[in-house]
């Protein structure tokens, strides 16, 4: 089956209505690396259910629609699919427990030609489920390796951000935890790539790796702790594209540039083995 771009782009996608707790709010931050440091007051709001705040990325596992690629009848060879970019804005802090609504819809397609595969870009705005406020508006683009050629436009939607060709102005380091994709898959992702090690090497690793969105997490931690001192409220957006897997166990190094205020670029990498796993990244914040 080949994708049918008009079918695909009226695709209607079911609303997602999910209630959270204090519970899925630490699970989450906790599968991103906060609390690591257990002195850390700043990171300990994070993970203490008697002041608790809401890790901003969190955004992204909230009124999730699952594997939509898989699961809805899109055309798409959902096998050879891979999670390409990732954009998040949000419009207000997240509460750090609710009932939220997640509603999904195709916005573009890319036909990148046969046998060079396409894009799709699917948007999700998740609102507050009681008073019908916009808490954040995601961006994900697909990679379809398998669907390219069914006569689509070839210009894409989105051009990565530039990396700064000098030194960066400062660097993270964000060690990770070898048990931090069992944690985080507890937010909603059950793929057995990031659990079973039999799974991962049939996938062509020697062991499971983690979550592209864990990595997403990580780096927006790195970012709120180098740039917002661990203030939700500063934080705004953050986008980029996945270059390379990560390890649990790992550290990732988060370079940042400066460019304007309350603007940087960044990318994410892994010293260790000379790996980017995280690219071409924009944050904005509140200066």
């Amino acid at each position: 089956m080949a994708i049918d771009p008009d079918k695909l782009l009226a695709l209607r996608f079911p609303e997602i209505r999910q209630t959270y707790g204090w519970r899925d709010s630490i699970v989450y931050a906790l599968g991103t690396g906060f609390g690591q440091d257990p002195t850390d007051e700043r990171q300990l709001r994070f993970v203490d259910e008697t002041r608790l705040k809401a890790v901003p990325t969190m955004a992204n596992v909230l009124a999730y629609p699952g594997f939509w690629m898989r699961d809805l009848d899109t055309g798409i060879d959902w096998v050879k699919v891979v999670h390409g970019e990732h954009a998040m804005r949000l419009h207000r802090p997240l509460p750090a427990q609710g009932e939220v609504v997640g509603r999904t819809r195709i916005v573009d397609l890319v036909d990148k030609g046969p046998g060079k595969g396409a894009l799709v870009y699917a948007e999700r705005i998740v609102t507050d489920a009681a008073t019908g406020e916009k808490l954040a508006t995601l961006l994900q683009t697909v990679f379809c390796r398998g669907d390219g050629g069914f006569g689509g436009k070839s210009e894409a939607l989105r051009t990565p951000h530039p990396v700064p060709d000098r030194s960066p102005d400062a660097s993270i380091d964000m060690p990770t935890h070898p048990q931090m994709a069992l944690i985080y898959r507890l937010s909603g992702d059950l793929n057995p790539l990031h659990a079973n090690p039999a799974i991962a090497r049939k996938a062509g690793y020697d062991r499971p790796i983690l979550h592209g969105l864990a990595t997403y997490g990580v780096a927006g931690h790195g970012l709120m702790a180098a740039l917002c001192d661990y203030e939700p409220e500063r934080f705004l957006a953050i986008e980029g594209r996945f270059s390379a897997p990560v390890f649990p166990g790992e550290t990732i190094t988060i370079d940042i540039w400066r460019e304007e205020p309350g603007r940087a670029a960044f990318r994410a990498r892994v010293a260790a083995r000379d790996a980017v796993v995280f690219n071409n990244g924009r944050f904005e914040y509140a200066a």
